[in-house]
């Protein structure tokens, strides 16, 4: 994990303990219901979603897998991202939970995949969703009301737009259950998002998706998991770019510590 810090340092050598600190507290008491999740996807207000498997999924595939065929996936607040289908054509398990049951009915439409529907006996009020071709379970339900109990541990996950999407009081919660689903042989990529304090004011911050600084991955994970940086990216398309904006994203690959 120190790799990882200096390579923060090295991005933006500015930064401060106070302006991140400043960024975090900006965004501290930030909350998105379950159900403005629900509207966002009901109105189309889904600008995060990628029409193609993402870059950087597919740069550090072969680190997230490591040799192993047949692994089980787990895609938290999965959306209808097209990685879950890319993997399971790869011959891989995919099993996401999403709380938008529109998102889930279009990723199975979009990718003419059929489906079977049914109640989910542990989780009162959730649903699964089961292709009957390829290796895809989706949750419908609270993340929060998922555990281990219903579908065991994984030998992968994928976080793209969980971590930085959930509220952020929640963290400590969210981390405690990302590590309840990793299988000693677990391999976790996470996809956070950096901004540069210099040109971003903390009061542009409020998301999501929230600024996770590293310092914040390694004291969510760091006493129960190794820590690396993978990969660090220009996050902004043209037109942010020309907006004067700043943005780095980030993926760290985390591992259970070995005892």
């Amino acid at each position: 994990m120190r790799n990882s810090l200096l390579s923060v340092l090295i991005l933006y050598p500015t930064w401060s303990w106070c302006q991140t600190n400043a960024m975090l507290a900006a965004q501290a008491d930030q909350v998105v219901t379950l159900g403005e999740w629900e509207e966002r996807w009901q109105e189309g207000r889904t600008g995060f979603h990628q029409l193609h498997p993402h870059k950087l999924l597919e740069n550090n595939i072969d680190k997230v897998l490591a040799r192993r065929t047949g692994v089980r996936f787990f895609f938290p607040l999965c959306g209808k991202a097209v990685d879950m289908k890319w993997l399971a054509d790869m011959g891989h398990s995919v099993v996401g939970v999403e709380i938008a049951e529109q998102a889930i009915r279009q990723f199975f439409e979009d990718n003419n995949i059929t489906y079977s529907e049914e109640p989910v006996p542990a989780i009162p009020g959730a649903k699964v969703y089961k292709s009957s071709e390829k290796n895809i379970t989706l949750y419908q339900c609270d993340l929060y009301n998922f555990s281990s109990s219903i579908e065991g541990q994984f030998g992968a996950i994928w976080d793209r737009g969980s971590l930085v999407a959930i509220n952020p009081k929640d963290r400590e919660k969210y981390a405690s259950l990302i590590i309840s689903l990793m299988a000693n042989d677990c391999r976790y990529l996470v996809d956070t998002l950096l901004y540069d304090p210099e040109i971003h004011s903390p009061a542009t911050l409020l998301g999501p998706p929230f600024f996770v600084p590293d310092e914040q991955i390694l004291s969510l994970f760091g006493n129960n998991c190794d820590i690396e940086l993978l990969q660090s990216v220009d996050g902004l398309t043209g037109t942010q770019r020309a907006w004067g904006l700043n943005l780095t994203e980030i993926v760290h690959l985390i591992t259970p510590k070995s005892n």
